[in-house]
This record gives structure tokens, C-alpha cells and sequence, in this order.
């Protein structure tokens, strides 16, 4: 019999804890045995009835409650995550000074199982180098802190401190979840301290004000490589095309819409990397005049020409010249014949240490949620992906990178 994954949701008194419903529904219905753990101070903005409600488990703040099931251990030593959103910043610093004086706190220490904080505050608390700091120290003992995002915050200010969104923050603790219950002894965040810049989607090179030249890209498996970077303790930094995805949990997202613009973007990214994998679908062409008005139909029938000129290379450029050495850098070939064969001399060409090569077509991999693969690797292995979910070849992409990466120091 399979048990449900048991999951501990810790919510801190910040003004976010309402969205913690939303996190909450979501991995209850997705088959999670989620148990609430509020701070007194989070009460005053979501009370206890609801938060029983929706979990179906009693909601306790002491450590005195049911005093006899020694709950303050039990809890914590039963989950397979503890994911706390929103984490303030007095949890935070709780959590890295390893303070107990209430029941979730004393679960933070008592978990073996890996524990996800959603820091949710106004900026200036999130930038405090003592955030920083107890930041760093959570990450540096395993924990997963995810980014906050950018926006509307308390009031009129704007800025870096926002919840990201609850379907975001649960994507990363399926991810968590699932990499310790599959892997023996559970899964550390093995990129922990790493800086990954990851291209997503397809560019767009605009003819006129209404028209321009794309292509299929949907940008799934870029975010799936994202959010697995993510998930594994990376900095992520995403640059995407033309996608119209929700901006994953925990990940800096720079938009674009052109290749030269999605070249300058990436190249800034890069000065620090210690990893670029580049899935994003970039035109190789682009229009050589664009047309400040919308292009007319000819008169006599014809149709208009329109010449074409090349695009920057930009995975053979970061190749060529990587930003730090050691940076590991990786292709993505879309193929729609001779794939290995074409991937192969992809790889030669453009220098990379690893490519993953897929046959595409009009109902092959773009817009699919699955995907499958070859990773051709520059020393000549080659790593088949059969055919499953994008955020597998996603793993399997990190799996391969993380033995390349330079050591840390």
C-alpha cells in the first residue's frame, strides 16, 4: 500500500498566510497528508477552524497540546517536508539561530526530511544583511529558501519580498518530495551555492507592427529545467521568450522577445554562472527591414519578398567564451531528421559540453507536457531519456551537469 506523502505546512504571521489556503488545497488534492502548524501570530490573519477545515487534521501553536503524543518531536520526525509559507523574517531567524519556543519552530529542528521556506516581507527586511545572513546559514545546512518575488507588497510599496505564487511554491515541494522519496537516503539540494541561468520559449523577430517570424516553442521544458534547478537549492536565473508562463517560484525571470534581446540578456546573466542551458528556441533568422507600417498586399497579386539575415550565435558564442572557467554549458537540438546525427555535428560545432538532441514536428515535444531525448555529452557519452514528463529530462539534465560543474570553494 502506498502511503501519502506526509507534509508539514508551517504558515508565520505575515499578512501572505491567507495564500497558504491556496498551497494548502493544492497539495491536499494532489494526494499529500498535510499537516497545518500556524504561529500564534499567524492566527491573527487565518484563523485555526480554517486551516483544520482544509487539512482535516486538528491545528495546534503549543507545545503543550496533546502533550502525551510529544508532538513538538513526532510531527517533525514523521514528515517527508516541512515547507513554511509564508517565512518572516523572526522565522527565519529562528530558524537559523535554532530558537524553540513554540510547535513549529521545535518541528524545524526535529525534521531529517528537507524543509522549503517561501520568505514572504517588505524589502528593506528582506535585503537586511541579517536576512542575508540566516539566509545563507539555512542554505548552507540543506534548507531550500526559495526567492521571493517582486511586486504589490503591504500598501503601496513595490518591490522584492512578495509570496510567489502558492501553484509555483507547490511545483517546488512536488519536486522536493519527490526526489527524497525516490532517492535512498533522501535528496540534499545538491545546487546549493550555484548560480544557474537557464532560456526558455522561442523568439520572435517582428516583420512589421502585426507580424513577425516564430516558431512552435512553448517554453515547458525551459521552465521544467527552472524549477528542478530550483528545487535543488540552485539561484535561477530564467531569461524567456514569448511564453506567457506564470514566473516560477524562487527564480529571477528576465523577459524578452528577440533573439538579439534574448543575447543580451543572457550574456549579462552568464558573468557569474556556473551553468547555462540554453533551450530556448532562437530564430536564425530575423527580418533584415522591418516595415514601420503594416505590409499591404500587392495590387497585382504578388506577394512581397522579404529578405533575411542571420542571427547571433549565442550558444556557440557562451561556448567559445565562457564567462568563468569551468562554466558548464548546455544545448538543446530540435531535429525533425537523421536527430542523432544531426545532434551529433550540432555538438562539434557548437562547442558545448552537453546537448540534448528531441525530434520535434506539429505534434511532437512543442506544447506536449512530455518529452524525449538523447544527452549528447562532448566526451562521447550519450544519456537516452525515454519518453515521460518534461520535468524528467529536466532531473536527468542536472544529474549530468552537477558532476561537471567546478568545485566549490
Amino acid at each position: 500500500m502506498v502511503t501519502k506523502p506526509k507534509v508539514v505546512l508551517g504558515v508565520s504571521g505575515g499578512i501572505a498566510a491567507y495564500k497558504a489556503c491556496e498551497l494548502l488545497r493544492r497539495l491536499t488534492e494532489s494526494g499529500h497528508d498535510v499537516r497545518v502548524v500556524p504561529t500564534d501570530s499567524a492566527l491573527h490573519f487565518v484563523g485555526a477552524a480554517t486551516w483544520s477545515a482544509l487539512s482535516g487534521h486538528p491545528v495546534s501553536t503549543e507545545v503543550w497540546d496533546s502533550v502525551h503524543e510529544v508532538p513538538h518531536v513526532r510531527i517533525g520526525q514523521a514528515a517527508d517536508l516541512v515547507v513554511v509559507a509564508p517565512a518572516t523574517a523572526d522565522m527565519l531567524a529562528k530558524a537559523a539561530h535554532g530558537l524553540a519556543d513554540d510547535l513549529l519552530t521545535n518541528t524545524l529542528l526535529t525534521a531529517r526530511c528537507p524543509v522549503v521556506f517561501a520568505p514572504a516581507m517588505h524589502t528593506e527586511m528582506w535585503e537586511h544583511p541579517a536576512t542575508q545572513e540566516n539566509v545563507a546559514t539555512l542554505r548552507r545546512r540543506g534548507a531550500v529558501v526559495i526567492e521571493p518575488a517582486v511586486g504589490r507588497l503591504t500598501g503601496v510599496d513595490t518591490g522584492k519580498g512578495r509570496l510567489p505564487d502558492p501553484a509555483e511554491i507547490f511545483e517546488v515541494c512536488r519536486h522536493v518530495v519527490n526526489r527524497h522519496r525516490l532517492t535512498p537516503g533522501g535528496a540534499a539540494p545538491d545546487l546549493a551555492g550555484r548560480h544557474v541561468v537557464v532560456s526558455a520559449g522561442g523568439t520572435r523577430e517582428p516583420l512589421d507592427p502585426v507580424r513577425y517570424l516564430g516558431n512552435r516553442s512553448s517554453g515547458k521544458q525551459g521552465y521544467a529545467l527552472a524549477r528542478a534547478a530550483a528545487a535543488r537549492g540552485a539561484r535561477v536565473t530564467l531569461v524567456e521568450a514569448n511564453t506567457g508562463i506564470p514566473d516560477p517560484a524562487g527564480v529571477d525571470v528576465v523577459h524578452v522577445g528577440t533573439a538579439v534581446q534574448l543575447r543580451e540578456a543572457v550574456l549579462k546573466a552568464v558573468a557569474d554562472a556556473d551553468a547555462v542551458v540554453m533551450a530556448a528556441a532562437v530564430a536564425d533568422f530575423r527580418p533584415a527591414v522591418y516595415a514601420i507600417g503594416k505590409i499591404k498586399k500587392k495590387d497585382d497579386g504578388g506577394a512581397p519578398t522579404v529578405e533575411l539575415v542571420r542571427n547571433p550565435d549565442i550558444l556557440a558564442e557562451i561556448s567559445a567564451d565562457r564567462a568563468l572557467p569551468g562554466q558548464v554549458v548546455v544545448g538543446f537540438a530540435a531535429e525533425t531528421d537523421d536527430v542523432l546525427a544531426h545532434g551529433r555535428d550540432k555538438l562539434r560545432r557548437k562547442g558545448c559540453d552537453l546537448l540534448v538532441v528531441n525530434e520535434v514536428g506539429e505534434r511532437k515535444t512543442f506544447g506536449s507536457e512530455e518529452n524525449e531525448a538523447v544527452v549528447l555529452a562532448a566526451d562521447g557519452a550519450e544519456t537516452p531519456v525515454p519518453y515521460g514528463p518534461k520535468e524528467a529530462l529536466a532531473e536527468t539534465v542536472w544529474d549530468l551537469v552537477l558532476p561537471r560543474l567546478r568545485p566549490t570553494t
